[in-house]
């Protein structure tokens, strides 16, 4: 491939064209293939037909993209590796799920897998998480290898099964079993970030993911004295366990700062104009709407009881109950995560791990941060970035433990009227035609100059 700068601006206009129309069928196209997530389950099939038609997609442009397996038939992927100019430079990787959670189709609008290109969007199931960046990296390196583009560096894609599962069939599988596609890779970037936050006309606001909190799924087991129901029985199962939900249910958990969210609410407080008091955050976190619910998360350890269970009749006490606990931790507070969680619970009940991933964090500046900016910049003279954490989990978890430092930038220019997070896993989710096209044009200066 030889690099751009030797092409006019008229043929990368016309290359950015192509790319912008390319990017709307391809997310059409690929929400058209139902990837639902059942888990484990043999309901979950549709990985390996996107698989098999992302693979197709860059095949057609000369690329040599490789269809993988990780736990089974059905479970599946595609990685290609794109050379950079600079064969001394560290690798970047650009990774992106293929999966997505399942739709009720009666609850929504328009057909959920039906790609449909309506009212300036692209509707159905994985419009925002995340077909559109799949689709916006498909038509950036499929541009490239019509016109023979090179990167700055080489950049690793990964199109990955199973992210809305816990990542155990797609990328945690691929970092203990195919750890050669990361050679030479230093920096990651996938969701969740790079949408645009209206303050007023001329200012947006562009959170880049710079850091995740850590996952602790639990199971709670109480054991009793099983008996008949219209007994006293000061040693009921369901009483214990209840009791122990009801303590965690109810826990203030301590507010905990760390550097991601210190940034992220003096970069909001400027934007505003409003002072940035980071000890009681509460009007800068009413201004960003539902995700003020997401942010606020970020300033706290979090335990949800999700699940009981316990007991088959009226009339019989049983002898166990169980309660599952969806606990999310920020980094750096982990050992304060258990022992308070140990603490709430009490003696006598069981604490079972069920699903346990890191938080992380990554530098809130560098290189990779400055041309992310610049690219926005250039797009939108309104943009603003910074630096944000999310409270759920992504693939760079599984990255992560390979050293390698994690970004969340999927760029998108959003409606100011439209809500984006309740978009995730929400009904109707829709992504803009627009969006796209600017996503496209901010991801290939980006992945071109980093």
């Amino acid at each position: 491939m030889a690099q751009e700068s030797a092409t006019s601006d008229a043929t990368i206009e016309e290359r950015l064209s192509h790319a912008e129309t390319d990017v709307v069928e391809l997310t059409a196209d690929l929400i058209r293939i139902d990837t639902s997530n059942f888990g484990a389950s043999d309901e979950t099939v549709g990985e390996i037909v996107a698989a098999e038609y992302v693979a197709e997609r860059l095949r057609e442009v000369g690329l040599e993209p490789e269809l993988f397996h990780t736990t089974s038939g059905r479970r599946a992927g595609v990685t290609v590796r794109i050379p950079g100019a600079d064969p001394h430079a560290p690798a970047l990787l650009l990774h992106g799920h293929l999966d997505v959670v399942p739709a009720i189709a009666a609850d929504w609008s328009h057909e959920p897998f039906g790609g449909e290109v309506s009212d300036g969007f692209v509707w159905g199931r994985g419009a925002v998480d995340m077909k559109d960046m799949d689709a916006m990296i498909i038509a950036v390196i499929r541009s490239w290898a019509r016109h023979r583009v090179a990167p700055r560096r080489d950049i690793v894609v990964l199109f990955l099964p199973d992210e809305e599962a816990g990542s155990k069939h797609g990328a945690h599988w691929l970092v203990d079993n195919r750890p050669e596609i990361f050679d030479g890779v230093t920096q990651a970037v996938g969701e969740v970030g790079g949408f645009s936050i209206t303050i007023r006309d001329d200012l947006r606001l562009y959170p880049i993911q710079t850091a995740e909190k850590g996952i602790r799924w639990l199971t709670l087991r109480a054991a009793g004295q099983a008996g008949h129901g219209s007994m006293i029985n000061p040693d009921n199962a369901v009483s214990t366990i209840a009791a122990a939900v009801a303590r965690i249910g109810g826990h203030p958990w301590p507010r905990r700062r760390t550097p991601t969210t210190d940034r992220f609410l003096r970069e909001l407080a400027q934007a505003w104009g409003v002072d940035a008091n980071l000890d009681e955050p509460g009007e800068l976190l009413e201004k960003l709407g539902t995700l003020g619910f997401l942010v606020g998360a970020t300033l706290q350890n979090t335990a949800n009881p999700t699940m009981l269970s316990a007991g088959y009749k009226h009339n019989v006490i049983p002898g166990e109950a169980f309660a599952g606990v969806d606990g999310r931790v920020l980094p750096g507070f982990e050992d304060e995560f258990e022992a308070t969680i140990r603490e709430l619970v009490g003696e006598g009940i069981e604490i079972i791990p069920e699903n346990s991933d890191i938080a992380l964090e990554a530098p809130l500046e560098g290189p990779l941060i400055d041309h992310m900016a610049s690219a926005l910049r250039a797009n939108d003279p309104g943009a603003h970035p910074a630096p944000y954490m999310i409270s759920g989990g992504t693939d760079a978890k599984a990255f992560a433990r390979l050293g390698i430092e994690c970004y969340g930038f999927s760029p998108l220019l959003m409606p100011p009227d439209l809500d984006y997070w309740r978009l995730f896993h929400g009904v109707d989710e829709r992504v803009p035609v627009e969006g796209l096209r600017f996503g496209v044009r901010v991801l290939d200066q980006f992945l071109r100059d980093c």
